[in-house]
């Protein structure tokens, strides 16, 4: 009976691939690509034109650390966009901040500027209404990486997913912002309200630079790689909207702007300088000054590594040289990280160099995903014993100034430093499914001035203010909890956390997931 039933789901899961092939080849939009930048057709281009001129084969950095100036920037350019807007992202949620940066994109739209938006399908299930809504304006256009096509019924899509297992598994990562083919924010935040320090529980530090330039035409080929992907489709082939919703939606547009929860986003915007100032040197001060370099790329996983195609061309083959090259200090903060023995090998061979090799990651109470945690564990004595310094982020940590959030944290930055001298910031976690089984994409960077801002970064995320030191004592594992006002504490067990998720994280250690965290 058994096998009988193994049978019948390898059969049913066949048979609903290759529908769902059929349905993706017939459903798919028709191509189009990024609009070529102007002389002086909108403000972004009459603004930065001259100073890219000066630069003809340089990009421009600018690190953003703190959540509210990454709402203000990204709002900002979304205001001052006269051509295009190319927006690519994991996760878009429905709350204030994401309500706020689409109604920038719908005011936008009806200013003429042609605003495409790719989203992942896994967390955009309970917007499908939203989005095929806004998908209705004659210049807004949605697709879906990956989609289900049961959308209405719960129990449905799950099957769905059950039957496409192994497809439905990979998802889309990326993290890209893109306004006229001027400028871009890259890096790890999502869209939501944990993103830009409007959560009311916890919030997330995370990190985006912003880019002028020649790396700015690297972010829209990726964009159009995944735009153009046998691996998208339109929402309007998976959700229908009424004709009126449109308007619907357009009368709720005074009501959310004038609810007092978002006057203070909004009086934020007002303080902050305009991506225009930034690019032209008129904000020199606050840390508010790009930089450029010839030495900036934006490198991504290709669109095709949905089907588990062009492996030579993974993005994993541009960070293990760059890790590779270090030889004298490689700094790392990964949320959820999970190094496998192959991954504790390799951070044992770049320290067996003379490499101090330092390893940020979240606290078991500081970690949103508890799966991740249980995957990371069982390797922190093997990363201590082969001499990896190890730093976990403290759930309670001091995080910036918040408008309406909380000061609760948690780490959700992705990045390193070699030698101080080479950086990446992006989206890629040092997990197996990064690895694998999801897209990513990052940026690796020489210029010196944006390096030392990271470094600040990671020397302000790894003091005692705010992480915790895991360390061996007659081998066994023991976090120092030190800061400046109170004695030092060592905890014996991780620091924090609930006895149920010391339980939780310890079974999924003994379950045969790894490759899928």
């Amino acid at each position: 009976m058994f096998l009988l039933i193994i049978i019948l789901f390898i059969f049913a899961s066949l048979i609903a691939v290759y529908s769902f092939g059929r349905f993706a080849k017939q459903a798919k939009g028709e191509a189009s690509y990024s609009l070529p930048i102007q002389p002086d057709q909108t403000r972004l281009d009459k603004a930065l034109g001259p100073e890219f001129v000066l630069h003809p084969e340089q990009s421009s950095l600018l690190l953003i650390p703190s959540n509210l100036d990454a709402f203000a920037i990204r709002a900002m350019s979304a205001r001052e966009a006269g051509r295009s807007l190319d927006l690519q992202y994991y996760i878009w949620k429905d709350d204030l901040t994401g309500q706020l940066l689409g109604l920038e994109l719908l005011d936008a739209a009806d200013r003429g500027v042609r605003v495409r938006i790719l989203l992942d399908d896994m967390n955009a299930h309970g917007n499908s209404s939203l989005l095929a809504t806004l998908n209705l304006h004659p210049n807004i256009s949605i697709r879906m990486f990956n989609p289900t096509r049961a959308r209405d019924n719960s129990l449905m899509r799950g099957i769905e997913m059950i039957l496409r297992v192994f497809s439905i598994n990979r998802r889309m990562h990326n993290k890209s912002w893109i306004a006229d083919g001027r400028m871009a924010v890259v890096g790890g935040r999502n869209i939501g309200n944990e993103y830009f320090g409007a959560a009311d529980n916890r919030n997330f530090f995370d990190a985006d630079l912003l880019i002028g330039g020649v790396a700015v035409k690297e972010t829209e080929m990726i964009f159009d790689d995944f735009w153009n992907s046998d691996a998208v489709i339109p929402i309007e082939a998976l959700v229908k909207a009424e004709d009126d919703s449109l308007d619907l939606l357009r009368e709720t547009i005074k009501q959310k702007r004038e609810n007092l929860t978002a006057l203070p986003y909004l009086n934020k915007l007002k303080e902050t300088p305009s991506v225009t100032s930034l690019f032209k040197g008129e904000w020199n001060t606050g840390g508010w000054q790009v930089h450029w370099t010839n030495d900036v790329h934006v490198y991504s996983d290709p669109a095709i590594k949905a089907f588990g195609q062009g492996k030579s061309q993974w993005l994993i083959h541009h960070l293990e040289p760059a890790l590779q090259t270090a030889t004298e200090r490689l700094k790392l903060i990964s949320p959820y990280f999970v190094p496998g023995k192959n991954g504790v090998e390799q951070f044992s061979q770049i320290h067996q160099k003379g490499v101090d090799v330092d390893i940020l990651t979240n606290s078991l109470a500081a970690n949103d995903v508890l799966m991740a945690h249980g995957g990371y564990a069982p390797y922190r004595k093997s990363l201590l014993e082969k001499g990896i310094n190890l730093y976990e982020l403290k759930p309670f940590g001091k995080t910036e100034r918040s408008l309406i959030g909380s000061s609760d944290a948690s780490l959700h930055t992705k990045a390193f430093l070699v030698d101080s001298k080479i950086g990446f910031v992006g989206s890629f976690n040092f997990d197996p499914r990064s690895a694998n089984l999801n897209t990513e994409m990052g940026i690796i960077f020489e210029e010196p001035a944006i390096v030392q801002a990271l470094q600040r970064e990671f020397n302000m995320k790894m003091s005692r203010d705010f992480s915790y030191q895991v360390v061996l004592q007659d081998g066994q594992l023991r976090w120092l909890d030190e800061n400046q006002n109170d004695e030092p504490v060592i905890w014996e067990h991780d620091p924090q956390s609930k006895w149920w998720q010391r339980w939780v994280a310890t079974i999924v250690g003994y379950l045969p997931i790894e490759s899928q965290l």
